[in-house]
């Protein structure tokens, strides 16, 4: 678990090193970096900074391999050993990064000529050519992985750079070109910064996308000019005769999708059950000490629950629990407490004063780059777990695959919900993405940061099965869940795992049939719950019903920011008239984008101070022409 960075085109390579010091949080065991000339009108660099998890004295990175390719990643590969074993690649080190170019190694043999510079043309917000697709050589070795991945690879027999993110876009990957044509790459967009060029300016489609939908859609940010490489899919760059980086092919090597079996029964619970222990197993491989994010919710419950039969299976120790509240009598942290009694598991836990979470806002706006408050409970939860463990085991995914969220159960309500939020938006663009329009078409396509146009609201909440399709597929766990937590962890160089994201409970879970995701009359999450059954939980923690994370972890500490500036919300509104009447309705998302301006608007960040008075912060956005 790391911060990679890269700079690849005729930009000065030593970017690649100023740009891994915007991330030294997510890598404070130490830095790397590599650099060489491509044919003559370019260089590539890497960057990059290490969380040690496996191989912690070795594995250090960017990695050079003996037929010549060099590697910078960042996550875990599950199957190493497997890979290991099946390889005759010559190993360097006992570390997981090795996997990739050992697969890659065994599969792309050297060219029999070597490539002349590539041609393309500018399309959308990024130089494309328009030859075979480079990409589609890569599908097959990239199969074997399994594990959580944003990777770049350099292979200077080609002259290619391969980008790669694993298939839930569990670990990020960013991109943006300079002007001059230089592709700069990097696991957070404040990286981009250290690139003399780059001025932060707002995307408004994706802004009024997030706003109405609660989620960046496909692979846009928030940030103009800066996209996502999208999860499961392979990304091949070149250069031109003139050093500018040229995208050379885009493959999908995994779609995640369900696809549900009518003929399944309680009787099943047990595999699904099994498959979760097995995946959570997987996770458990660490050369450091590894922690459970107890929430008292189902899902982490159940991690909890299959913690010490997945620690023998791994052959590992058990895994300490970790929760935090507002206060003792929040009915989470109740059932948090009550899990790890009645499984006889090592459980810390706090409480949370107002003052440290007032504190807290302005680190949680620039670690999370986003809107949202009321995941401001994993800041100092993860901050407390980062000084005894540098792994995380939390319950992440579960909600979008076994349709958990209070809207799954009202589809109706939320499609008219999304639609009113859109209506609400006095802007032309507003109305095109409730049209199923964008402002520029070449903005679609692979490598383009829209996969497709956007959606229709009404046919995406028409059943559960498009919903859930559209959730996972469009943004919901990527752009909002995985991507939050990872920020936010890594912020405190902390690495978080998701066991419900594993092979194993996917392959089973995507085949369940809607009503036993959900079905009137019964609780959410059906079939989780009876699987949740044959564990050693109480009886009325498998029946709990579902309480959102934040609100229900700090609804208090969330409702008195908000009743405090209450005042203060309907000033900054009116200064954004455009989104005055929705953001008068949703006035904790007002209070995250005014930090979000004041923090990540600005040119320059070296004069930022988190320790800053709140309110001087908020006070300190400048009238901005932001639409």
């Amino acid at each position: 678990m790391c911060g990679i960075s890269g700079v690849f085109g005729t930009d000065d390579p030593l970017i690649a090193s100023d740009m891994i010091s915007c991330l030294s949080h997510r890598g404070p065991d130490g830095q790397g970096y590599w650099s060489d000339s491509v044919n003559r009108v370019g260089n590539i660099s890497f960057g990059h900074s290490r969380l040690a998890i496996i191989d912690v004295i070795g594995s250090s990175q960017p990695i050079q391999s003996e037929h010549g390719c060099v590697l910078v990643q960042n996550g875990e590969i599950y199957n190493q050993t497997e890979i290991r074993d099946s390889s005759s690649y010559p190993w360097k080190t006992s570390g997981d990064g090795e996997a990739i170019l050992a697969a890659h190694f065994n599969s792309i043999p050297s060219p029999s000529v070597i490539p002349e510079p590539v041609s393309g043309k500018k399309n959308g917000w990024y130089r494309v050519s328009s030859g075979v697709n480079q990409a589609l050589r890569h599908v097959e070795w990239v199969k074997r992985l399994n594990g959580m991945w944003g990777f770049a690879l350099w292979d200077p027999r080609y002259r290619e750079l391969i980008l790669c993110r694993d298939e839930f876009g569990i670990k990020p990957l960013m991109k943006w070109q300079s002007d001059d044509g230089s592709l700069l790459f990097a696991s957070e967009a404040k990286a981009f910064r250290g690139h003399p060029e780059y001025f932060p300016r707002l995307d408004t489609q994706a802004l009024f996308a997030r706003l109405a939908f609660e989620y960046s859609l496909d692979d846009t940010s928030l940030f103009s000019g800066v996209s996502q490489v999208r999860p499961g899919t392979i990304e091949t760059w070149s250069l031109d005769s003139n050093g500018r980086a040229v995208l050379t092919g885009v493959a999908d090597y995994s779609q995640i999708k369900n696809s549900p079996n009518k003929e399944w029964n309680p009787n099943n619970a047990s595999h699904l059950l099994h498959s979760l222990r097995m995946g959570l197993a997987d996770r458990l491989n660490s050369d450091v000490p590894v922690g459970i994010v107890l929430s008292g919710g189902l899902d982490s419950s159940m991690v909890a629950a299959l913690a010490k039969d997945a620690s023998e299976i791994a052959g590992k120790p058990i895994p300490k629990c970790w929760t935090v509240s507002e206060s003792e009598d929040n009915p989470d942290f109740k059932a948090a407490v009550e899990v790890a009694n009645s499984l006889d598991l090592d459980h810390h836990c706090w409480t949370l004063d107002e003052d440290v979470f007032w504190k807290r806002l302005p680190n949680l706006s620039w670690a999370g780059e986003d809107l949202d408050l009321t995941v401001l409970f994993f800041q100092p939860l993860f901050e407390q777990m980062s000084k005894e463990v540098k792994v995380g085991i939390c319950g992440q995914g579960a909600d979008e695959i076994h349709a958990g969220y209070p809207r799954h159960s009202n589809l109706s309500d939320h499609s008219n919900l999304v639609s009113q939020r859109l209506n609400l938006i006095d802007h032309p663009i507003a109305e095109n993405l409730s049209s199923g329009l964008l402002l520029d078409n070449d903005i679609i396509g692979p490598g383009q940061p829209w996969t497709a146009p956007p959606p229709r609201v009404e046919e995406v909440y028409c059943n559960l099965e498009n919903t859930l399709n559209f959730e996972m597929s469009r943004g919901q766990l990527t752009n909002f869940q995985l991507r939050l937590v990872d920020r936010h962890s890594m912020s405190h160089g902390l690495e978080v795992r998701v066991p419900f994201l594993s092979r194993q409970h996917l392959e089973l879970s995507s085949k369940l049939p809607m009503d036993w995701r959900f079905k009137q009359g019964y609780m959410e999450k059906r079939a989780l719950r009876e699987a949740a059954a044959l564990t050693n939980l109480p009886r009325n923690i498998v029946s709990r019903p579902k309480l959102p994370a934040g609100t229900a972890t700090s609804p208090g500490l969330i409702n008195s920011i908000i009743n405090e500036l209450k005042p203060n919300i309907t000033e900054w509104n009116a200064e954004t008239p455009h989104l005055a009447p929705l953001l008068d309705k949703m006035p904790d998302i007002a209070i995250g984008f005014r930090l979000f301006c004041s923090l990540h608007l600005q040119p320059d960040t070296k004069s930022l101070n988190m320790n800053t008075d709140l309110f001087s912060l908020l006070d300190s956005v400048e009238t901005m022409e932001l639409f």
